[in-house]
Order: structure tokens, then C-alpha cells, then sequence
């Protein structure tokens, strides 16, 4: 099993520049950051972009995996997204994941003056997303008309480093979002209850993303699709304070590699409110645990 580490967007430069280096120097296999503007509880805090942060840590890291954990098609647009995806993986010399999910409810959905969607038409706007975004990374110039996007001989040179694209993480927990992923994806990606986050006991929430990874199976299936797909949980909102000690972390990690999970993440210690944790015992569950959990 891999591991990585969320860094929320909350920092300035001065000090994630610090905190980015040293997730790579522990031995994290990929480091992610929220595309928000801005974040629950968090939203009067300092939230800073995620594309450009992502920027920054492509060119003060040199091996880890960087990732949004997901960018939001609710202020996004693919034909601007994908030139960002384009350059980041320039600037990281082919190191980038690029992270989508179909758009949460709350501010982000609002902020630009838009009504907020049906789950029907953000799961229709998510499949233009991803398949208008992959259309670009691939370098196709055809126009494009949808019903949310439109793409007008769009620009796709110089492609991605990573060929024939940069891979795609996507966040799915229903049919038409499996069905998506088994098309496109390269990672799946879940929160486990996207209604209820980080709110769902761990037994009932590893529960739940079992039989999530069970349905992504049978839409592969479905989908003729034969090569493997990664499958990424989000540990912080799933697991009961999986930060909380070396042996509590190894527990964690093996009951999603029994389910079978590929990658786990972690979010990276902040000192109270959503994801408190000891910096001290990450920097210990990076030396003693990793280790252990990557045979798994």
C-alpha cells in the first residue's frame, strides 16, 4: 500500500514550503492539497489557491507525487484547468495526479452567482468535465459544445510530460460516478459518505467503502476495462483519529488493505479544529509505520 498526506491550502508560502519538503524528506509516496475557496469550518482562515500552491511545491519538491484532492468543477473550467495540469506537470517533470470531483453543495457552488445544481446535473456537468479535460491533456483540438462546457479550437500544445495524459484521480460514490471512473480514471477516490463527512463510525465507514470499491469493480467489469485501477481512500475522515498512535495507524492501514485499497492518505497535523493531531507521532508513523504498511 502506498501513503500520502493532505496539506490544506491554510499556509503561507514561508512555512509550506517547509512543510511540503518534509513530507517528501519522510518518505510520503504523494502529497495532495483541497481545491476549495473556501472550507467548512475554515472558511474565515487563510485559504489559499490550490493550483498555484501545488505550483510552488512542484519546484521545492523533486520526487513525490503531487495531487488536488479533488479540483471542483464548481469554479473550474476544463479548458483552463487542463492548461494548469499541463504546466504543473511541466514544473514537477511528470510528477502530478490530477484529482477531480463532480462539486460539493455549500459555498464553493455558490460563490460565482450560479444556482447550485441537481445531483443529476452535477453528475452530468462532472462527465463533461472529466471528458472534455481529457480531450485536452490528450492534445485533440476538435471544438467542443456541451451542455455546461464548449471548448472553440482550444490550445493543447506543448501535452503533458506524462503520456498520453497526466493520470486522473476521480471521487465517485454512486453508479455514474463508478461508471466514469471505470472510463477515465486511474485512481478512484473516496471520502467514503460524501452526506455525512468524517461523521460515520470507522466500522461502519470501512463498511461503506468495501462495498464502494465492490461496485467500482463491477463497473470496470461492465466497462470491458482490463487495466488495474488504484483505489485511494481519505484515512482522516474515514478512520477513528488514525494519527493517533504508530500501532493505531498500522490497524488502519491494514483493514483498508483488506478491503482492498491500494493508497491511503492522512491529512498533515494541524494543532486544534479539523484534523488535529501530535506532529511529533506523524513524523514517527512516517518512520516506523510506512515501512510496514507498504507491504501490505
Amino acid at each position: 500500500m502506498r501513503v500520502g498526506t493532505v496539506i490544506l491550502p491554510e499556509h503561507s508560502w514561508r512555512d509550506a514550503r517547509r512543510i511540503w519538503r518534509s513530507v517528501e524528506d519522510m518518505g510520503f509516496d504523494h502529497a495532495w492539497t483541497y481545491d476549495h475557496l473556501a472550507w467548512r469550518s475554515l472558511r474565515d482562515g487563510p485559504w489559499f489557491d490550490s493550483l498555484t500552491t501545488l505550483a510552488a511545491a512542484a519546484t521545492a519538491t523533486a520526487r513525490i507525487s503531487l495531487g488536488t484532492l479533488v479540483a471542483s468543477p464548481n469554479f473550474r473550467h476544463p479548458v483552463t484547468w487542463a492548461k494548469a495540469v499541463m504546466t504543473l506537470d511541466d514544473l514537477s517533470d511528470g510528477r502530478v495526479v490530477a484529482g477531480v470531483g463532480a462539486g460539493g453543495r455549500g459555498h464553493d457552488a455558490r460563490a460565482l452567482g450560479r444556482p447550485e445544481l441537481s445531483p443529476r446535473d452535477s453528475a452530468d456537468r462532472f462527465r463533461e468535465f472529466v471528458e472534455l479535460a481529457d480531450r485536452l491533456l490528450r492534445g485533440v483540438e476538435d471544438d467542443y459544445r456541451g451542455r455546461f462546457y464548449q471548448a472553440v479550437n482550444p490550445a493543447s500544445a506543448p501535452g503533458c510530460v506524462q503520456r498520453p495524459r497526466v493520470p486522473f484521480a476521480l471521487a465517485a460514490s454512486g453508479p455514474r460516478g463508478f461508471a466514469l471512473a471505470a472510463e477515465y480514471a486511474q485512481t478512484w477516490v473516496t471520502n467514503g459518505d460524501p452526506r455525512r463527512f468524517g461523521e460515520v463510525p470507522e466500522a461502519e465507514g470501512l463498511a461503506l467503502i468495501a462495498a464502494q470499491r465492490r461496485e467500482l469493480v463491477r463497473a470496470c467489469a461492465a466497462a470491458g476495462r482490463t487495466a488495474e485501477l488504484a483505489t485511494l481512500v481519505n484515512g482522516s475522515v474515514v478512520g477513528d483519529q488514525p494519527l493517533a498512535s504508530v500501532e493505531r495507524f498500522v490497524d488502519f492501514a491494514g483493514k483498508c488493505a483488506e478491503a482492498g485499497f491500494t493508497d491511503l492518505v492522512v491529512h498533515y497535523p494541524r494543532p486544534d479544529g479539523p484534523f488535529a493531531a501530535d506532529l511529533a507521532v506523524f513524523e514517527r508513523i512516517a518512520s516506523q509505520a510506512l515501512p510496514v504498511v507498504r507491504t501490505m
